[in-house]
């Protein structure tokens, strides 16, 4: 068993870990958005890199994911957990809620969302998209601390760089989603077409402009809740960790049956 985590906005690369190395990766897909740090939280080994780079320079549409998920996958990873930072569509998850989304919809245009190209066709099942199981891990985990929580939502993803009209965050909500970010696919489809369990610790930083009331969103507002949530995830990170107990599942065997 080994855990990778992806670092997203407010915590682009946990400093966690013990026996630090790092090492550059190329892959088939191109270069990852940057080096593997690899080392260990308590005994188990980990593996963990900055989605959008060390210095947060690469903007959501042009993050390879493909090479990200690959970088992880042939250093032997079989767990994930991706940090994201979410705009709230719902009111009772305030700025400063952790979700553990169970669903998403895809609302992105412009990326590769699959590792199988040419002659190979793959029809990975999505019905449930983030392992349960590390999903409730990481709820337990949460709730055993104290931090309010949210164990399931329906992340919508979008291309972004630009946040969403008032008129597009209302429709959002009007189709059930309840979290908004820019991340999350095609990350999570290519998690599971490479076999590894993927969770996301979704970290709420503003309610999106569906809510007239308040103060509007912000880059600055964002960067001060995400501030004050690092913390909570990286407790949370080493907690859950050390609470999964099985290599096997549902998530690793859904390739197999997929391919044309």
């Amino acid at each position: 068993m080994k855990i990778g985590i992806i670092g997203g906005t407010g915590v682009g690369n946990p400093n966690i870990l013990s026996d630090i190395r790092k090492i550059k990766v190329h892959t088939p897909y191109g270069s990852p958005s940057a080096e593997l740090t690899l080392g260990k939280i308590g005994s188990i080994e980990v593996v963990t890199m900055p989605r959008h780079g060390e210095n947060h320079s690469i903007q959501p549409s042009l993050v390879n994911f493909r090479a990200n998920i690959w970088a992880m996958k042939e250093q032997g990873v079989t767990h994930i957990f991706a940090i994201t930072a979410v705009g709230s569509l719902r009111e009772e998850i305030a700025p400063g809620h952790l979700v553990f989304p169970d669903q998403f919809i895809d609302r992105t245009t412009k990326r590769k969302s699959t590792f199988y190209e040419g002659q190979a066709v793959c029809h990975i099942p999505m019905a449930e998209p983030f392992c349960s199981r590390l999903r409730a891990v990481l709820a337990g985990t949460a709730g055993g601390v104290g931090y309010p929580y949210h164990e399931k939502g329906t992340v919508i993803t979008i291309e972004g760089p630009r946040f969403s009209t008032r008129a597009e965050s209302r429709m959002f909500r009007q189709w059930g989603a309840d979290i908004i970010n820019m991340s999350t696919v095609p990350e999570v489809v290519l998690a599971r077409e490479a076999g590894i369990c993927y969770a996301t610790i979704a970290m709420s930083t503003d309610y999106d402009c569906w809510r007239e009331t308040g103060e509007s969103v912000s880059w600055e507002m964002i960067q001060k809740t995400m501030q004050e949530n690092a913390i909570k995830v990286q407790n949370i990170l080493k907690a859950a960790v050390q609470k999964i107990d099985f290599v096997t599942c549902t998530c690793k065997e859904a390739v197999k049956t997929a391919l044309l």
